[in-house]
């Protein structure tokens, strides 16, 4: 015997066929459903916005809601935890062999988002949010996607202003008339082809960390090998500027800078170094150590940055060492929500870290 009483059980197949007063009579379902019935199923939100309930929240309450609800799978960045999906980045990337599909970079109606947030979300404990905490969460996802600023509140109001990066890139499905024609013959069974060629192999290759440790090794032996023979080796030396002085402290302590790279781990959800880095939900960290803010192509900064940037903010030791141990103290409303480095050794390790990579 079913588990569900018998009025609801024929109101749902009464909804589910569409079923009149004439028709559920006919049938012998029982009796019509209700307008509340029938409201309690529709749920869908649609891109012209038809089915937002009223509501609102603000990117800052969003942060907070995310945090308890969302980033124990999401990530505190939107950036993703383990095989859970990430939400934020992915700009340029639906190309690549392995495209990062976000809310800011593939999907192409903000009503999808606010819909499946409040229908699923949180796992296991979907339909708990009320609409004011759905706007909230959705608000700080467009923020985490560089779409909003950081004072942004998200309405049914103001709803449909938000652009999509991704709005034109879908098409009308047209499969009926271009493809399926082409299903519908006799299927070739032998010598369809003259040869058959691998084009194409899956591959992971992002997963296996460098060798730091190694890569040093081998830089102080070359620079070595290369002082060695210059004639200028034994010639007085010059007064050093601050920033060699750091290179030749991390080339003599390859441990450091081993350890850097597993502080680093922390930094990845949303940077990458090395030669095929690329910006995610932060910009590439190669040649950070020494340089001015706000120079990396392709990277929308937050407007607190921008604003210490145009002052002349330059990521010397000194600055990133605060920085790094109080984000949001040493730059009030930045966009890196990251908490910070407490220990003097793990800031000491990260930037020697990052000073390999020019």
């Amino acid at each position: 015997m079913s588990k569900f009483p018998k009025t609801v059980l024929c109101a749902a197949v009464s909804v589910a066929l569409g079923a009149g007063p004439s028709v559920a009579e006919q049938l012998g379902l029982g009796r019509p459903a209700t307008e509340a019935e029938v409201a309690a199923w529709d749920l869908d939100v649609r891109p012209d916005g038809t089915g937002l309930p009223p509501g609102q929240g603000s990117v800052a309450e969003g942060e907070e809601l995310f945090s308890a609800n969302c980033a124990v799978c999401h990530g505190e960045f939107a950036e993703g935890v383990g095989n859970w999906p990430e939400l934020a980045g992915g700009e340029d990337t639906l190309a690549d062999a392995d495209p990062v599909k976000t809310v800011g970079s593939y999907w192409p109606y903000l009503s999808t988002a606010w819909d499946y947030v409040h229908r699923s979300m949180p796992f296991g404990s979907a339909q708990t949010l009320t609409h004011d905490e759905t706007y909230a969460i959705v608000a700080y996802i467009l923020y985490s996607n560089f779409l909003v600023d950081d004072d942004f509140v998200l309405s049914h109001e103001n709803f449909l202003e938000v652009e999509m990066p991704n709005a034109d890139g879908f098409i009308v499905d047209d499969r009926a008339e271009t493809e399926y024609p082409q299903w519908r013959t006799e299927p070739c069974m032998t010598d369809c082809k003259d040869s058959v060629e691998i084009t194409m192999r899956a591959a992971v290759l992002d997963v296996t960390p460098q060798d730091a440790v190694a890569r040093i090794n081998r830089e102080i032996a070359a620079n070595a090998a290369g002082a060695a023979k210059s004639p200028e080796a034994e010639a007085p030396a010059e007064t050093p500027t601050e920033a060699p002085v750091e290179v030749a402290m991390v080339a003599a302590d390859p441990a450091l800078v081993a350890a850097g790279e597993t502080v680093f781990k922390k930094c990845k959800a949303c940077h990458q170094v090395g030669d095929s880095a690329k910006n995610r939900v932060g910009p590439v960290l190669n040649g950070i150590v020494g340089s001015e803010a706000g120079l990396v192509d392709g990277f929308r900064y937050s407007k607190p940055l921008m604003d210490m940037a145009e002052n002349g903010l330059v990521w010397d030791a000194e600055n990133l060492r605060a920085f790094l141990a109080k984000p949001k103290e040493f730059m009030p409303r930045t966009k890196m929500s990251f908490a910070g480095l407490r220990s003097d050794e793990d800031l000491d390790a990260i930037i020697a870290y990052l000073s390999t990579y020019e």
